[in-house]
């Protein structure tokens, strides 16, 4: 691959996954924080985690998305699909911006739909690196994946909440529409043509995944990790709120953090999973955030920490903490992939921790609706220190090669 293909594919891959993340870091963090302003109970707000459905179902499409992407004996079509499923994301969002925040089930059926479209673009941009990337370029592109999510999730989860205390609901989540169109766009220039598949190549198929006894293992370590690690997130920006922070300090806080908190803690990731090895990395991201959840339910306990102390503990435990984690435990995906259908292998595992985002979503609002912040921060605490002193070994074998 020449240096400006080379180029053009990164630069698009970034575009993609900042445009999923935007998407992403809208319905997972900024309407959470934004209607927790507008006064609605956290039960109620739990109810956003739903949107995460798709991204916890799109396992059962991923071979139909790939072997449409990649028809046997023709031309890939990523750009298309591409560009149907971002048509169908742009559209819900722009929806979903005309419509009142309350009542709220129309404002989630809008998203539900925009995040069916995203889970699917993303399968297609996932098999698109996987195919597109090769020797050293592959360092270059878990770079685009992983910050072009943390610039999207700054946008959607900061700068758009900033938009919206300034401008409203509906000029923000517009604007958010448009930046979408533009960056999916990006990817699909960059992702016109590629090689034919072979004709007599195999299908992929999630027979072939549930297969692997070490798949099977690596399902209930990703379970535990995800539970330990996101058992709080989404009460972080409702937190701040009701501490006394206003809505447009709490936008510009997360968008911050994630750019800036986000990319250092993947960048740091990467380097201790290089020292130390991917379980004692996740171990001490596990560790690190039960630190910080002590801090927070200390705080909301009544104990007289200083604001400052609890935001920075807020910030570290969504942004760099997270970042260190994930990165430990993605690399882990990986090394568990089977590189010959390495997208079908990998949307299982991301299937899975989308399942336990949302229905840990729908039990920490309830928690903190009927228990109190102090309760939910408590327990996320105690899992996180728990799941660090019993994690398993895990496999430091990479599944590429290395950049």
């Amino acid at each position: 691959m020449g240096p400006g293909r080379q180029t053009g594919l990164l630069g698009g891959l970034w575009a993609a996954y900042a445009a999923q993340s935007v998407i992403g870091g809208l319905t997972w963090g900024g309407l959470a924080t934004v209607l927790r302003d507008r006064g609605l109970p956290l039960d109620q707000i739990g109810l956003v985690s739903l949107l995460m459905l798709p991204w916890a179902l799109k396992f059962l499409w991923s071979p139909f998305v790939e072997r449409a992407r990649v028809p046997r004996g023709r031309p890939v079509r990523t750009a298309a699909v591409t560009m149907i499923g971002g048509a169908v994301a742009v559209a819900g969002l722009a929806m979903a911006g005309l419509l009142p925040l309350q009542p709220l089930l129309p404002v989630l059926a809008a998203l539900l739909v925009v995040a069916f479209a995203t889970a699917t673009v993303d399968i297609a941009v996932d098999g698109h690196a996987v195919g597109a990337l090769e020797g050293r370029a592959l360092g270059w592109g878990n770079a685009a994946q992983v910050g072009g999510a943390y610039v999207g999730a700054a946008i959607g989860g900061g700068l758009f909440v900033v938009m919206v205390a300034r401008w409203g609901w509906t000029a923000g989540t517009l604007s958010m529409a448009a930046l979408v169109a533009v960056l999916l766009a990006a990817f699909a220039l960059a992702a016109r043509g590629g090689p034919s598949a072979p004709a007599g190549a195999p299908l992929p198929s999630l027979g072939r995944t549930w297969s692997r006894p070490e798949i099977r293992r690596g399902l209930i370590l990703t379970a535990g990790f995800v539970v330990a690690q996101k058992a709080s997130q989404q009460m972080l920006g409702p937190y701040l709120i009701d501490l006394g922070l206003s809505l447009e300090t709490v936008g510009l806080l997360g968008g911050a953090s994630s750019i800036g908190l986000g990319l250092a803690g993947a960048i740091l990731g990467g380097a201790l999973v290089r020292v130390y090895g991917i379980g004692a990395t996740m171990r001490i991201a596990l560790a690190l955030q039960a630190l910080m959840l002590v801090i927070i339910a200390l705080s909301a306990a009544g104990v007289a920490v200083p604001r400052p102390v609890v935001v920075g503990a807020a910030m570290l435990a969504s942004s760099a903490v997270t970042a260190i984690g994930f990165t430990a435990l993605y690399a882990q995906f990986m090394a568990w992939a089977d590189p010959a259908q390495g997208g079908v292998d990998f949307t299982v595992f991301q299937c899975l921790d989308a399942t336990i985002s949302m229905a840990l979503g729908v039990l920490v609002g309830l928690g903190a609706e009927y228990r109190g912040y102090d309760t939910v921060f408590g327990i996320a605490a105690a899992a996180a220190l728990a799941m660090a002193l019993i994690l398993p070994t895990a496999r430091n074998r990479p599944a590429r090669p290395a950049a």
